[in-house]
């Protein structure tokens, strides 16, 4: 995973972002390579969503290097970077109301990567809870199993590099562990997750790597193995 020949899936230089006059990220440095799960702490307010957005080009300006797979996309439009196999799941989820699960599960189209997206089978077999409200309407859906749909949703697509942003955020207990066993079986099909997550205890284990955000920058990354060690040290910049 780690192989220093391979190339990175995501690799952030000198990252630097604004909304309108704001200039939110810093130098954002940040490196994943294929096939891991990767999560980025901090505070609210730190970064981590902007960093995520400015991935995928939905911030305003951008200056520095962000690469995909080897591919400069710093000046691409949003378009042109998902389709370079990228999935960004928002904290707001984005599910239409008057459309049924499986119609929102179907409406996005195909990214022309190459690779074809999990069939609808296979969306259904890792989410069954999918399958028993496929004929719903999304306003019928729980708030877990939206979740479920709109990661679901990027998966059809052919995604392989998905986005993650708060997909734990209020939801049950039971819905977070199938989230959790979700994320354990992509990373087994060799899926690569970025992952922002308030929520410590759920991000953490299913890590392979950490970074923490302040005020625009990282400010630690550190490997699953040294978690025990740096926890006096996460205590005081989150407050877990």
């Amino acid at each position: 995973m780690n192989d220093k020949n391979m190339t990175p899936a995501l690799e952030i230089s000198d990252l630097q972002a604004w909304y309108g006059e704001s200039h939110v990220l810093h130098g954002v440095n940040m490196r994943v390579m294929p096939g891991e799960v990767v999560t980025l702490l901090g505070r609210n307010g730190a970064g981590r969503t902007s960093t995520m957005r400015a991935i995928m080009g939905l911030t305003g300006a951008r200056k520095g290097s962000i690469k995909v797979n080897g591919v400069e996309t710093i000046d691409m439009p949003t378009h042109r970077i998902a389709h370079l196999g990228l999935g960004y799941c928002p904290e707001e989820r984005g599910i239409f109301a008057s459309l049924s699960c499986e119609e929102n599960l179907m409406l996005p189209p195909d990214l022309k990567t190459g690779t074809p997206g999990m069939s609808v089978a296979e969306i259904y077999e890792m989410f069954p809870n999918l399958a028993e409200r496929k004929h719903s309407q999304g306003t019928r859906l729980s708030g877990g199993e939206q979740q479920m749909l709109a990661v679901a949703r990027i998966l059809r697509t052919g995604a392989k590099l998905l986005l993650l942003d708060e997909i734990s955020e209020g939801l049950a207990p039971v819905i977070v562990q199938a989230l959790a066993r979700m994320i354990v079986s992509l990373r087994a099909k060799g899926y690569t997750v970025v992952m922002v997550e308030q929520n410590f205890r759920f991000a953490a284990p299913l890590a392979d790597r950490l970074y923490v955000m302040e005020h625009g920058q990282i400010v630690e990354q550190f490997g699953a193995d040294e978690l025990e060690a740096k926890m006096p040290l996460l205590n005081t910049l989150l407050g877990v």
